[in-house]
């Protein structure tokens, strides 16, 4: 493995073909939720990859059958408490929408079961992103108790339009891998058995494509949500504004309660 990734835990690294990097978010009994050291990971992760000339095109999913469960608890909690907590998820929930957005090489991802918080910014924000009929893809900030700012704000209305976004967005609602499909959420749903293997295929052409041709294609397409910078840091603020508002407590509360004992597929927020 590239000395590029030797300094990460959460992440974990294979390349199941030449020039194709694949990453898999790694929480074991947490359902991949994002811990402060795997947020931290995934903001620097595009990073490392714009700038290693091995790799074509990447590959992001979550160990075992689900995705990523959403934010730690445990971090959250202490975002309520610490203002200097705070201000570095801030900055680091920033960083990993423009980074993503930068990274010069094709992303694809492969979405199961929950797909929630910054596991789902990535999901999103990824080139091609395939969800499994089994995934649900959940905003979760309205049900924290915070503003729902982060990518959402400047993706979902780009992907599914307003009317859509506002559905799912204020109601915290659950979204199917097929539903998502066919509001243009996500560019493809599978069945549960083909997800790698589909994420694979579309890894190897873009990873075989013209590499100047897809980077700058990528780059274009991308100015979309570039344009709606001042939308994003906006949002962000309204978001992390929320940290220190009352409705979070009661939020933060009800979520602990529906983790008990432990993370279940049923319960992913």
């Amino acid at each position: 493995m590239s000395s590029h990734y030797a300094n990460y835990s959460r992440l974990k690294f294979d390349w199941p073909e030449e020039r194709i990097l694949r990453i898999t978010m790694e929480n074991p009994g947490r359902l991949n939720s994002a811990d402060a050291v795997m947020h931290g990971e995934l903001v620097r992760i595009w990073r490392d990859i714009d700038s290693d000339p091995n790799v074509s095109a990447v590959i992001i999913r979550g160990a075992g059958e689900a995705f990523s469960s959403g934010g730690d608890l445990d971090l959250v909690k202490e975002m309520t408490e610490d203002f200097h907590t705070l201000t570095r998820v801030w900055k680091e929930a920033r960083d990993l929408v423009y980074n993503l957005v930068n990274c010069s090489k094709p992303i694809v991802s492969a979405m199961q079961g929950p797909a929630v918080g910054a596991g789902l910014v990535a999901g999103l924000l990824a080139d091609i992103s395939i969800a499994s009929r089994s995934a649900r893809i959940i905003d979760g900030h309205t049900r924290l108790g915070v503003a729902a700012g982060d990518h959402a704000a400047i993706v979902w209305p780009l992907l599914c339009g307003l009317a859509k976004s506002k559905y799912y967005l204020l109601l915290c609602e659950s979204v199917s891998g097929e539903e998502a499909e066919r509001i243009g959420l996500v560019s493809l749903c599978v069945d549960d058995a083909q997800l790698h293997d589909k994420a694979l295929e579309v890894a190897r052409k873009l990873a075989a494509g013209s590499p100047t041709a897809i980077r700058w294609t990528k780059y274009a397409l991308n100015n979309w949500l570039r344009m709606a910078g001042p939308t994003f840091d906006t949002s962000l603020a309204l978001e992390f504004m929320g940290f220190k508002g009352p409705d979070v407590q009661e939020g933060l509360a009800s979520l602990r309660e529906k983790r008990r004992p432990n993370f279940t597929k049923d319960c992913p927020l």
